[in-house]
């Protein structure tokens, strides 16, 4: 029988409050269903920093997740902090080591949203701190219509990745961010963007699968949605 891939999913990090009176992590169920679905062991990553190294040594593929706060501008060379960033420094922490030791293992990685911005900050690039206050006439990107249903479109560019999994020119995507990649530096290429010129997809073709999708795909609003954790999971096998 063939070894079912596993894909380690790290989780997001809430203090003491509402669910518990106690610091506690937290998931949505459709990051994991997705990575099920395409044939994969799900497998949730708690942030603990020394533990790394033990994580990747188990791990056939990583999925970075998206949530409410930010990537510190001081790790992409900011001198200034904007007003509306948010910090989790210890999942930050954790989750840079996991993406940078999975880089160097040539792992399978999938960032999504939040994840894809931190992707792209381990790869060199650097991040808009917020879309509104810098890109001039930007869409809504944090939409307010619900996030089952696409906010935009995103213009695929031709022999990516990207293109290879969606099989499509342009893909209607679900949108909730407020930063976004901001640069193309060298070893990255941008094989996704926004009708307003926004980066929504990254890779790496230095590595064996390395994308990043600033949208939501565990939603499956459109049919290239679970072709990309099928990828993921097939590049882990």
């Amino acid at each position: 029988m063939t070894r079912t891939p596993i894909v380690g999913i790290t989780v997001d990090a809430e203090p003491a409050g509402g669910w518990s009176k106690l610091p506690w992590y937290a998931l949505r169920q459709n990051y994991a269903s997705a990575v099920a679905r395409a044939g994969g062991l799900p497998m949730l990553l708690p942030h603990e920093v020394d533990l790394v190294e033990p994580f990747l040594d188990r791990i056939d593929a990583l999925v970075v997740t998206g949530g409410a706060f930010d990537v510190d501008p001081a790790l992409f060379g900011a001198s200034s902090r904007h007003a509306t960033v948010t910090l989790k420094e210890n999942r930050t922490a954790f989750e840079l080591g996991v993406t940078r030791g999975a880089l160097a293992r040539d792992m399978p990685i999938l960032g999504i949203c939040g994840g894809q911005q931190l992707l792209h900050v381990a790869l060199g690039g650097t991040l808009i701190q917020h879309i509104p206050d810098e890109v001039p006439g930007a869409l809504a990107h944090e939409q307010p219509n619900p996030r089952t249903e696409p906010g935009h479109t995103v213009a695929v560019k031709a022999g990516t990745l990207l293109a290879q999994i969606a099989g499509a020119a342009e893909l209607p995507v679900n949108s909730a961010h407020h930063q976004a990649a901001k640069d193309e530096p060298a070893g990255i290429v941008v094989s996704g963007r926004a009708p307003d010129g926004v980066i929504e997809a990254i890779e790496s073709p230095a590595h064996r699968f390395c994308l990043g999708v600033q949208w939501h795909p565990e939603y499956a609003i459109s049919a290239a949605d679970p072709k990309i954790f099928a990828a993921l999971v097939a590049a882990a096998r």
